[in-house]
């Protein structure tokens, strides 16, 4: 308890002594502080804040002072500065880019921070709580740095949560702008500029530095829109703030993005101008995971200019460091543009080489993610295998203590038991039912028909010499498999997992069909990102309307897929101009109306499944579109309970 007043008292005697020493840095201010302080505690929070104050700057500093600080924080048993130093040991791994390493220390501190909340009173309680909420937010940034954007989101608005609770302002505006950075890592523009922008008109309104790193995220998207002027105008304003700033690692973005947008631009001079500039900064920083990636920028502009050895050299660089920091997915690019590199130069033998090392990374990054999936999974199983087993002593304890006041209670107990046992019951057999159906939806959707074709299609491609499109074929084809067998066995999956699968599958069909159709899937505003649906779901009705809609149409055609939710339930449109449901109706053969019949029915018990477990309601309409009394294609709508994952 005394500990913790201290830690409050140095809080407020440090910013008053900070505002007094007008002359020195922030730094120089603590080191003054530490030179007089003979307080434990005191002595290891001001190492904590020396050590912060270094970690976009110098990692090492960081790592230094944070020892110091561990070791006294331990020798005295002090947790609030035990979990501070283990925040910045976290910090100075993400610089370095250990990652596994940075996870590790944040959950340190977030169960010191917990212990801590649960015994803390009204004047250290924004404290402990502010240091949890460092906690979320950072695991936030490891979550989004290996791409799993749902954990980071999660953690994002864990800490956000806090933050709010306690009114601090600056660290709202860098969560806001983590959560845009999650929605432009996923493409979703739209809302990234909405929390962009939200984050930058607080930032303003306090006069927040990392303003800088809002300016350039949103400048980021605008370049991804295609909007130059309003790239550089974002880009240039961020500049002018980094240059005041002691964020080197933000700035050495900056430059790297700046960098892009010339190359983009084929104006070669400036964009190697300013990838040397970001090269410098990291290596300053001793940051490989981004020296390796404008090492690469670097031998991707070399190529451009046709120097194919000094591209070489650079892709050989990036693809060192980044082995040196196991990062798989910039191991992926370098191992990839050797192969394109070494291919020019009719190096066939090195060529391979890279090339297999390419699919090897790309599998490796593959199996990685299956590999954390399976691993959230083996969690949860356990934690509900060990609440179900607190719940069973539990209720057994009640039994006995029912059982020894009146023998009346037994027959009650039995009753229960044997209701309990019929819901279970029910329960396993509706699983099974769902189960079974979701496999055979599975089976429709990947029947050795379209694998044959779609094998056949990359065949033909090679042969006429199109290995590019072959490539860009096979690829878009492994996704969709990869898709569509990871998320079959799931109950729900993410709505942009699933518009994504649609995407790669109607690619697949419109090369196939020689771009017979035209296509859109979409989403509208109502759509948040973590709703879901079951997986396996729309794709037959799609399937329908290529090959019965499209294909005997004389002329080309469009599919338009939309997800939308109306009057409080899910909804799933999918509309094309083709020769309509009546006449696909007649032209069908007997095998096809089969299949058709099997595919509609599987969908209808799904339904029904679907309304049992949620207690809403789940349609499905299927009708022909008619303009002027003619009819002009075919309508499917399912109307779906509102899930989320």
């Amino acid at each position: 308890m005394i500990r913790n007043y201290l830690a409050l008292v140095f809080t407020i005697f440090f910013h008053c002594f900070s505002y007094s020493q007008g002359t020195y840095s922030p730094v120089d201010s603590l080191k003054q502080i530490l030179k007089f302080s003979k307080i434990d505690t005191i002595q290891v929070n001001l190492l904590n804040k020396i050590a912060d104050k270094f970690k976009e700057s110098n990692p090492d500093s960081t790592i230094y002072y944070t020892k110091k600080a561990a070791v006294l924080a331990t020798k005295i048993k002090y947790d609030f500065g035990q979990a501070s130093a283990d925040l910045n040991f976290g910090n100075a791994d993400i610089v370095l880019g250990d990652y596994k390493s940075a996870m590790k220390n944040f959950r340190k501190a977030e169960k010191v921070f917990h212990k801590l909340l649960e015994s803390d009173d009204d004047v250290t309680n924004k404290l402990h709580k502010n240091g949890l909420a460092k906690a979320y937010a950072s695991q936030g940034i490891v979550y989004s740095q290996e791409s799993n954007y749902f954990m980071a989101v999660d953690y994002y608005q864990k800490a956000l949560l806090l933050y709010k609770e306690i009114n601090n302002k600056p660290s709202i505006c860098k969560v806001l702008n983590n959560i845009g950075i999650v929605y432009k890592s996923q493409l979703n523009y739209t809302k990234a500029l909405i929390y962009f922008k939200k984050g930058l008109v607080a930032q303003q309104e306090i006069g927040e530095q990392s303003a800088a790193v809002t300016l350039t995220n949103i400048g980021v998207i605008y370049a991804e829109q295609g909007d130059k002027t309003k790239v550089l105008d974002y880009f240039d304003r961020a500049k002018k703030i980094f240059e005041k700033s002691d964020n080197k690692r933000g700035f050495a973005l900056l430059n790297n993005y700046y960098g892009d947008f010339y190359l983009n631009e084929k104006n070669y001079l400036k964009a190697e101008t300013y990838y040397q500039e970001a090269l410098k900064l990291y290596d300053n920083l001793q940051n490989k995971f981004g020296s390796s990636l404008v090492l690469y920028n670097l031998g991707k502009l070399n190529l451009e200019l046709k120097k194919l050895d000094t591209a070489l050299d650079l892709a050989n660089k990036s693809l060192n460091q980044a082995n040196e920091i196991g990062v798989l997915d910039q191991i992926y690019h370098s191992e990839k543009l050797l192969s394109d590199l070494y291919a020019l130069k009719n190096n066939q033998e090195r060529s391979f080489f890279h090339y297999k090392n390419y699919i090897t990374a790309r599998d490796s990054i593959s199996n990685q993610e299956s590999a954390q999936k399976i691993l959230r999974a083996e969690i949860e199983t356990e934690y509900k295998s060990k609440t179900a087993l607190f719940e069973s002593e539990v209720k057994r304890k009640n039994q006995l203590l029912f059982l020894s006041i009146i023998g009346a209670f037994l027959l009650i107990g039995l009753l229960f038991v044997m209701f309990n046992r019929m819901q279970i019951k029910k329960r396993l057999t509706l699983q099974k039912e769902v189960a079974e159906y979701e496999q055979k939806a599975l089976h429709l959707q990947m029947n050795p028909h379209f694998v044959f074709n779609c094998l056949s299609s990359i065949s033909s491609f090679i042969v006429q010499n199109g290995t590019y499109s072959a490539l860009k074929y096979l690829s878009k084809f492994s996704k969709l498999m990869r898709l569509t067998l990871e998320y079959s066995k799931g109950a729900l999956i993410p709505i942009d997992k699933e518009v994504e699968g649609l995407q790669n599958y109607l690619e697949l069909e419109q090369l196939r069909f020689h771009n017979k159709f035209i296509f859109s899937v979409s989403t509208t505003d109502k759509v948040e990102f973590n709703m879901a649906i079951p997986p396996l779901l729309v794709q037959p009705f799609v399937e329908n309307a290529i090959l019965h809609g499209m294909v005997p149409k004389e002329g080309d055609g469009r599919i338009d897929v939309l997800f939308d939710v109306e009057n409080g339930q899910f909804v799933c449109k999918i509309q094309d101009d083709g020769i309509g449901l009546t006449e696909s109706n007649i032209m069908k053969e007997n095998s096809v109306k089969a299949h058709k019949s099997m595919a509609l029915d599987i969908t209808k018990k799904r339904l029904e499944i679907m309304e049992a477990t949620t207690d809403q309601k789940a349609t499905i309409e299927i009708k022909d579109m008619k303009k002027n009394s003619k009819i002009c294609g075919t309508e499917v709508i399912l109307r779906l309970p509102i899930q989320f994952i």
